[in-house]
């Protein structure tokens, strides 16, 4: 056909049999094809369905910055809901299934919901003026927080044994379970209350004299640590710090020289 066209369209040969056809829309498309006015076109990649989307996007970030500096209790609730928990859950979740994490509670909302609310606690202590993006800060956070709770529940399991298998338990066991058995008296317990008053007292003394917004983070965060010292299974000096740098934002280069500072103010009060 494109032969007899030609022919047709120079003025050389007679119309092609399409012409006889009736198609009108076939000869208009034949005739703007073969003269170069309609081109084939070549369609782009579509997106493929079932593409994974992204949870955490820039929108986020700028959510949780704003959720910073919002007055209002109202404007705070509704950015977190709205726009920064879905993706604070969906990190946790994904952390917990890639790693396998789900052991850690009876249940895996407990696990996922006590890990999303310590992200919101955090939320005042990520600074986007470091440069870090939000999404590196918080998935470490949470990454650090499931951590310590596996390691938590590990221990427990070790510390775990029968009282009524005598035999596997040391001697230094064996008088702790005695000294346990023993009701403490009420001046026992008094002594402890003002112990803990007065060390409460002395953390917000320190507070009162520190300088800087770093001395300030870091003695909140040991305030903060000391208000849930019942809930908190301490492992070792490494986990501690570890809190302590998560609730105060700081860097451990910042918390140890920080922490020097902290130090002063604690002996003065001391003397």
């Amino acid at each position: 056909m494109t032969n007899d066209l030609n022919l047709f369209l120079t003025g050389s040969g007679p119309a092609p049999a399409i012409f006889d056809s009736g198609d009108v829309p076939a000869v208009i498309a034949a005739v703007l094809f073969e003269s170069g006015s309609m081109k084939k076109t070549r369609r782009g990649r579509e997106r493929k369905e079932g593409s994974p989307k992204l949870y955490f996007t820039a929108r986020t970030q700028e959510a949780i910055i704003e959720h910073q500096q919002a007055e209002t209790k109202k404007e705070k609730d509704t950015l977190y809901v709205k726009e920064i928990l879905p993706a604070f859950e969906k990190l946790v979740e994904n952390l917990i299934n890639i790693h396998k994490f789900s052991g850690l509670y009876d249940s895996y909302d407990d696990l996922k919901n006590d890990c999303v609310n310590f992200l919101f606690e955090t939320i005042p202590k990520w600074d986007h003026k470091r440069g870090t993006l939000a999404f590196s800060y918080f998935n470490v956070v949470a990454k650090n927080w499931l951590i310590i709770r596996a390691k938590q529940k590990t221990t427990k399991l070790k510390r775990n044994v029968s009282l009524d298998d005598q035999e596997m338990l040391t001697v230094h066991e064996l008088r702790l379970i005695e000294e346990q058995a023993i009701i403490p008296s009420q001046e026992t317990i008094l002594e402890s209350e003002n112990m803990s008053k007065n060390m409460s007292k002395l953390l917000y003394d320190i507070k009162a004299k520190a300088k800087t917004d770093n001395e300030v983070a870091c003695i909140d965060a040991i305030i903060t640590i000391f208000n849930n010292v019942e809930d908190i299974d301490f492992l070792n000096k490494s986990a501690v710090l570890l809190y302590m740098r998560e609730l105060s934002g700081l860097t451990p280069k910042q918390l140890t020289a920080t922490m020097q500072s902290v130090k002063k103010h604690y002996k003065k009060l001391k003397k």
